[in-house]
């Protein structure tokens, strides 16, 4: 039960510094973190730190499938 809890602290900071940094490559023109990354770790169970990530970094929160998939997600992984 311990390393449940590790990995999904683990894998919430991942989601949450990924969004930041695609954020960051994406004003400085570099190349991006790919959609199916993004997703694929908040279906793994990282919802949380995306959601957090998508509105502190202001991030991908015009598009249509992030703004309802990951509370979605967040929501059946409840």
């Amino acid at each position: 039960m311990e390393y449940l809890v590790y990995y999904f602290v683990l894998l919430n900071i991942l989601c949450f510094v990924l969004f930041g940094l695609d954020k960051w490559f994406s004003k400085n023109k570099k190349r991006r973190v790919r959609n199916r990354t993004l997703l694929g770790f908040s279906i793994l169970g990282g919802s949380i730190g995306s959601l957090f990530g998508m509105y502190i970094f202001r991030h991908k929160t015009q598009t249509w499938y992030y703004v309802y998939g990951i509370p979605v997600i967040f929501v059946i992984q409840i």
